[in-house]
């Protein structure tokens, strides 16, 4: 089921954007490689590579609050993957202790957020 990702347009990688399966809420965005895919098929949680550790991480394998895998799908260019979750534990996914990473508002309602003075951090 690998060759139906498009690993090789991010030189590797795709983006798994992980939405909880009870009520489509987003809960993070992290990046898979080849074997953190298979390895999510093989155990039915979720598995991210780490771009900053180079290495492969399974999440809440030390929190405890793990994300078991629902269903999974690609976009229409199969190069970006959509993983429905449950999530087991306490419920919290974020590393800042949220439910969901996406807590920063930067722009609602035609007006901007907290984060106004956001700047983009180029590296």
């Amino acid at each position: 089921m690998q060759e139906e990702i498009d690993f090789a347009k991010m030189q590797g990688l795709a983006p798994a954007i992980v939405q909880d399966a009870a009520n489509g809420e987003v809960l993070m965005l992290g990046f898979m490689n080849g074997d953190a895919w298979e390895r999510t098929l093989s155990t039915g949680y979720v598995t991210f590579f780490s771009r900053t550790r180079s290495k492969l991480w399974t999440k809440g394998e030390t929190s405890g609050n793990r994300l078991k895998v629902v269903s999974a799908c690609t976009d229409c260019d199969r190069d970006t993957l959509l993983l429905r979750v449950e999530v087991e534990g306490a419920g919290v996914v974020c590393h800042e202790g949220t439910r969901s990473c996406f807590t920063k508002p930067l722009f609602q309602d035609g007006k901007q957020g907290n984060n106004a003075g956001a700047r983009v951090v180029q590296s």
